[in-house]
């Protein structure tokens, strides 16, 4: 069996900021490859990004004809990770987050109105994730488990908006 990653992060716009570049997919992508029949999609592989629409169809593609989704969270995602996110869901795609302590969406201890949180991590990231995980060491593991027991795993949908949105209701009530 063969799973198809696609990986999502940020990707700096313009030729200027990308000759300073390091891309961070290298290390994902060295990192999966050492599970057996493990291929890869890439986003960054359309070069006409003026054609906005086909960008976004493009992308949305991508996401469809994948197996698993991995987003790279380490720093501060875009709107197009964001939304991308959310069409994994619509696909009802496995998303893994790499998102490590203390970094711009998880915070360790952070305080809201008086009440001490320990592991925060933004409720959007969090509620669009299948897992969120502090490596692509850690997705790994998930990756290679899935691979060998894919019902293993509960994987949501694009019902987790409404789910949230019940719980929601269900509280204020």
């Amino acid at each position: 069996m063969v799973l198809k990653i696609c990986l999502l992060g940020s990707i700096p716009k313009g030729d200027e900021i990308r000759k300073f570049w390091k891309d961070w997919k290298i290390n994902y992508k060295n990192s999966l490859s050492k599970i057996d029949g493990i291929e890869f999609v890439d986003g960054d592989a359309w070069k006409e990004e003026e054609k906005s629409f086909l960008v976004f169809g493009h992308d949305s593609y991508l996401i469809k004809s994948s197996d698993i989704i991995i987003v790279n969270a380490e720093a501060k995602l875009g709107a197009g990770t964001s939304q991308e996110m959310i069409i994994a869901k619509y696909f009802s795609k496995p998303v893994i987050t790499v998102l490590p302590k203390d970094t711009h969406h998880r915070k360790s201890n952070v305080v809201f109105n008086s009440t001490n949180v320990p592991d925060w991590i933004h409720p959007f990231i969090s509620a669009m994730s299948d897992i969120v995980v502090e490596s692509v060491d850690e997705a790994c593991q998930w990756v290679q488990e899935y691979k060998e027991n894919p019902k293993s795993k509960t994987i949501k949908n694009i019902s987790v908006i409404d789910q949230a949105i019940n719980s929601y209701l269900d509280y204020i009530r």
